[in-house]
């Protein structure tokens, strides 16, 4: 299974503007800047949709995790906050904070936790994060 998102820049950094479009056509040419990624601008950026990824990856891998030991999930709310940071080296995804408030009839504390921690640490996005990243680069003349 593939799936896939793109793209376009056009412009310098500060001054430049660009559209990501996704292959379900969900989004498309969703606007980002600059000032969406690094100020309070109108549209997206790239930190906005790993969160959102890894919000809706989470959630679904928890419930898969509640549902192997038998228990039903009513409801799986998940935020995912993604801190970007300045560093030496330029600017670093730091951290992903998830926090999230579920419904699960039957379920303690110790098992929800147990099923919680298998999600976080089994579901794909979080996995990606620490993938191996291959790529193919042409300059167009």
């Amino acid at each position: 299974m593939k799936r896939t998102a793109s793209a376009e820049w056009q412009g310098e950094l500060k001054g430049g503007k660009g559209t990501i479009s996704t292959g379900s056509g969900l989004l498309s040419n969703a606007q980002y800047s600059f000032s969406t990624r690094f100020e309070n601008g109108v549209g997206t950026n790239p930190e906005e949709l790993i969160a959102a990824a890894h919000a809706g990856c989470f959630s679904m891998a928890l419930s898969a995790q509640l549902t192997n030991v038998g228990l039903k999930p009513e409801s799986i709310k998940t935020e995912a906050t993604v801190t970007m940071e300045k560093q030496d080296a330029g600017f670093a995804i730091t951290a992903v904070h998830l926090n999230v408030v579920a419904k699960v009839p039957g379920a303690d504390q110790a098992a929800f936790e147990k099923a919680a921690q298998a999600a976080k640490e089994g579901c794909p996005v979080s996995k990606v994060l620490k993938a191996n990243i291959t790529m193919d680069a042409k300059l167009e003349a």
